[in-house]
């Protein structure tokens, strides 16, 4: 019955199924765009694969467990005011400097979005999970999505793109 109840669970919670078409999507134009970013910036394949990997599996912690973050974050807040300057300032830079030179922020919110939106669907369903099987459950679907869409081809080269253009 539990593994019934698993199988079902795209159909009773469809924003997961919706997560893994943003992943599968995000995937796709991610590979799309690591060349001409990689021309443009001279970063290597990998480091590029790296950097998006990190701050996908970033952008599913922070959204899938938000109430842990927050409370060590704001236990390191609370250990003194200097802490509280520093901290502030630390991230003040970098999201800062994250906004100014990286243009791929719109794709990580978008990600962020289906993510919050499948937590909220499990919750309407009735699923609640301990927060670590949920960040392993939510970070499966999502690079599970992503190398789908990494090895899925181009679609503007398709032949029902070739036909359509054709015609």
């Amino acid at each position: 019955m539990a593994l019934l109840r698993l199988l079902s669970l795209p159909v009773r919670a469809p924003f997961l199924t919706l997560l893994f078409c943003v992943a599968v999507v995000l995937g796709n134009h991610w590979n799309l765009v690591q060349p001409l970013f990689s021309n443009a910036r001279g970063i290597s394949p990998a480091m590029f694969w790296s950097l998006e990997l990190l701050q996908v599996l970033t952008v599913v912690v922070v959204c899938t467990m938000p109430s842990l973050v927050m409370r060590q974050f704001s236990l390191l807040m609370a250990y003194s005011r200097f802490m509280t300057l520093m901290v502030n300032l630390l991230v003040v830079v970098t999201v800062g400097i994250y906004v100014l030179f990286l243009n791929l922020l719109s794709d990580l919110l978008v990600l962020a979005s289906a993510v919050l939106l499948a937590r909220l669907d499990l919750a309407r369903v009735g699923v609640s999970l301990k927060p670590s099987t949920s960040v392993v459950m939510m970070a499966v679907i999502v690079f599970a999505g992503i190398g789908l869409g990494h090895v899925l081809p181009n679609p503007v080269q398709g032949w029902f793109t070739k036909n359509l253009v054709a015609a």
